[in-house]
């Protein structure tokens, strides 16, 4: 557990002083879990609402996002994410006293995001394009305006579709825990060659993202290793496919084992957690927190 101070715009994030809860806004018309709000002037009062809502329920930042990224969802043109993105961070951040980070890897949704008031970037690709090279450009962006940054290990893959929500076929891993750790070291030294500072770096193993659900649960079962990486530890695991696998049900019904997953998480170190429920991931927090 990291135990330095690194600011979210009004937000200053004590690592290890306790669990930090980002709470999910899909600026999307197809949310695999059904949360969507899209692009009008509604969807940013929603967004408003919920960015509240999230805040009241105990969330230190909300995450939006304009690209879905489950099992074979289609692509979205980079214009297309900064127009479902810029209007809800603007209104959220004009209505809400409440830290926003937008889930982009996109140096120019992430540039006019930040323009619009978003004071942290979540990469699901980390600083790796979609065939694996450095995303200097978003690094440049990132190092540029001096916000913290979210780097995720992700890998290009082929995903089917399934009864639980469809999942991830193995793009090639030999071992899956060992090369996830490698590739985030690899990302936290490049992040820093760019220009951007360590206490502003945050390492998540990316579960959900190019790994089949057999190899999410080998990442969770090894989650201690990323104190390791020597960067606070984000786990993104609320309401995934992988959950689905075990228990089944639409992402919605899976609230109790994404909360089980929850503490095992807090317990095996984690700093933050990405999720959709905040008022039941919030008590598990509290609660895991006073006893560990």
């Amino acid at each position: 557990m990291s135990t330095h101070t690194t600011a979210v715009g009004p937000l200053d994030i004590h690592w290890g002083s306790r669990t930090y809860l980002l709470a999910v806004i899909n600026a999307t018309p197809d949310s695999f879990s059904g949360d969507g709000v899209y692009a009008t002037p509604a969807a940013e009062e929603s967004a408003v609402r919920l960015a509240a809502a999230a805040l009241a329920d105990g969330a230190d930042v909300v995450d939006i996002g304009g690209v879905p990224t489950f099992p074979g969802a289609a692509p979205v043109p980079w214009d297309e994410e900064l127009r479902r993105v810029t209007p809800i961070v603007s209104a959220i951040t004009r209505e809400v006293p409440v830290a926003v980070s937008v889930d982009t890897c996109q140096a120019r949704v992430a540039e006019a995001a930040l323009d619009a008031g978003a004071h942290m970037i979540n990469s699901c690709w980390g600083l790796r394009t979609t065939d694996g090279a450095w995303n200097t450009d978003l690094a440049k962006v990132v190092a540029e305006r001096e916000v913290p940054l979210v780097l995720t290990h992700n890998r290009a893959s082929v995903s089917v579709t399934g009864p639980n929500g469809g999942y991830w076929l193995d793009p090639g891993y030999t071992d899956v825990f060992a090369e996830v750790m490698a590739d985030l070291r690899a990302q936290l030294e490049y992040a820093r060659e760019q220009g951007i500072a360590a206490d502003r770096l945050i390492a998540d193993f990316g579960l959900g993202m190019g790994k089949t659900p057999a190899q999410n649960l080998v990442l969770f079962e090894n989650l201690s290793a990323m104190r390791e990486l020597g960067a606070p530890a984000l786990l993104s695991h609320s309401r995934k496919n992988f959950i689905g696998e075990v228990v089944g049900g639409t992402p919605a019904e899976r609230d109790g084992a994404t909360v089980a997953l929850t503490g095992l998480g807090i317990a095996a170190g984690v700093d933050m957690l990405r999720i959709h429920n905040v008022a039941l991931n919030k008590q598990a927090a509290l609660m895991c927190d006073r006893m560990l």
